[in-house]
């Protein structure tokens, strides 16, 4: 949903506009506007904005903007800011529900060697907890790679399995609503995974569901190796999936040349799979004709656009483990390669945090730090300066094998193993 327009006039200092300037707030950007110049600042491009003694400052990567003189709008136009701004901060984060439980207190956080801290409102959904403070220190924490919850006096913090640790304080009556709404969202996602996992392999036994749900969080990606110790009958039944694919002569090539224990695989439950096979059916009984006819087009629609029912891919690290290749299976997915800095087991969960946090919206891993900077990507570029995961993947590609041959493929794949 847009933010509606809201116009205010305020007398700026920038690089760009000086003087009195009508300011526009719309849903992706402020629009200033004076005598002689107009100049639009995206959110994207905004990295913190504050309010003090009336005047409000906004810090962007093209410098700093100094708004004053608005005299009783000031806070006003502070809020519709914040609000325009923080929405565009959930958009890029991909938060797309509404919040179970908002509140508001401080925080504070370790990740990738650094700590942040500070107050900001603090919003609880079905599977993160997101802290908004209108600068780049937001954050959407995903629950399901939740490994640790520790309650003090007044506070709730979350570890992660891949070393980050968050910590929110109080918070007031909320405190109360708060835990909850996490310990309930935290639970409620180990059940959907325990469901994919017995959907996948019904032979599963108790046990074995148990700690496969617990392995692979939402299907995040994890060894044959340590899932064959868990349930070989897993690693079988998600073969058959994986041949089932076009990724299958790849896979097949991974364990040629790498130690089959030390492939990974992640699964996915494709929900476009099951809404695009209904919506095709509709589109045809849509049609009055005949009912064998039908029954034919249901058939060619199903078997040529029904999407695969799981989003498979596989991560096969090189001989010498400095390399890994990502293979998505699905049409038109290139190889990609990554630099693991020699631990391939902390790569694949940062690629798995990585790869929650943008949907899987996959071109955001390989973008050029040029191509990141285009209007049209200006969400991934929110996204990538609020979440370390995606931060360090990004500068650990080095580049893709595209699957113009099989012979073509393995030449390029061998060539980038050897950078």
């Amino acid at each position: 949903m847009e933010t509606s327009k809201a116009e205010f006039t305020a007398q700026t200092a920038s690089p760009l506009i000086n003087g009195e300037t009508k300011i526009t707030i719309t849903d992706k950007s402020i629009v200033l506007s004076a005598l002689f110049d107009v100049a639009e600042v995206p959110f994207s491009e905004m990295n913190s904005l504050s309010l003090a003694d009336y005047v409000v400052v906004v810090n962007a990567d093209s410098g700093k903007y100094v708004f004053s003189r608005i005299g009783n709008m000031c806070e006003q136009f502070y809020n519709r800011l914040a609000e325009a701004y923080n929405k565009a901060v959930l958009r890029a984060l991909f938060v797309k529900s509404d919040p179970i439980v908002t509140a508001k207190g401080d925080f504070r956080y370790s990740e990738a060697g650094e700590s942040e801290s500070g107050a900001a409102p603090v919003h609880v959904y079905e599977n993160s907890v997101v802290t908004l403070p209108p600068d780049l220190s937001a954050r959407r924490v995903p629950l399901c790679f939740a490994d640790g919850m520790e309650k003090g006096e007044f506070e709730l913090s979350i570890s992660l399995d891949t070393g980050e640790t968050y910590t929110w304080s109080k918070l007031g009556y909320d405190t109360a609503p708060f835990e909850k709404a996490v310990e309930e969202q935290i639970r409620a996602l180990r059940e959907k995974t325990l469901a994919a996992v017995k959907e996948i392999d019904p032979s599963l036994g108790t046990v074995q569901a148990s700690q496969l749900a617990k392995l692979v969080p939402q299907g995040a990606a994890a060894s044959i190796g340590r899932i064959a110790g868990i349930a070989p009958s897993f690693v079988t039944a998600l073969e058959q999936k994986i041949n089932d694919t076009r990724a299958a002569e790849y896979y097949k090539y991974f364990k040629e040349i790498c130690d089959p224990a030390k492939i990974y695989a992640g699964f996915r439950k494709n929900a476009a799979a099951e809404e695009g096979n209904e919506g095709a059916v509709e589109a045809v009984e849509a049609e009055p004709v005949n009912e064998p006819a039908v029954s034919d087009m249901v058939s060619d629609v199903m078997q040529e656009e029904a999407p695969d029912p799981y989003l498979i891919w596989l991560i096969a690290p090189s001989p010498d483990g400095q390399f890994v290749a990502v293979e998505f299976a699905e049409k038109g997915a290139a190889t990609f390669v990554y630099r693991t800095g020699g631990d391939a087991d902390s790569f694949v969960k940062k690629l798995n945090r990585a790869l929650e946090a943008i949907d899987f919206k996959r071109e955001v891993i390989r973008l050029t730090d040029e191509e990141l900077l285009r209007p049209e990507n200006a969400d991934y570029y929110m996204a990538s300066k609020r979440t370390a995961a995606l931060k360090f993947i990004r500068s650990s590609f080095i580049g893709r094998a595209i699957h113009s041959s099989p012979e073509a493929w393995k030449r390029k794949l061998t060539e980038l193993w050897r950078q």
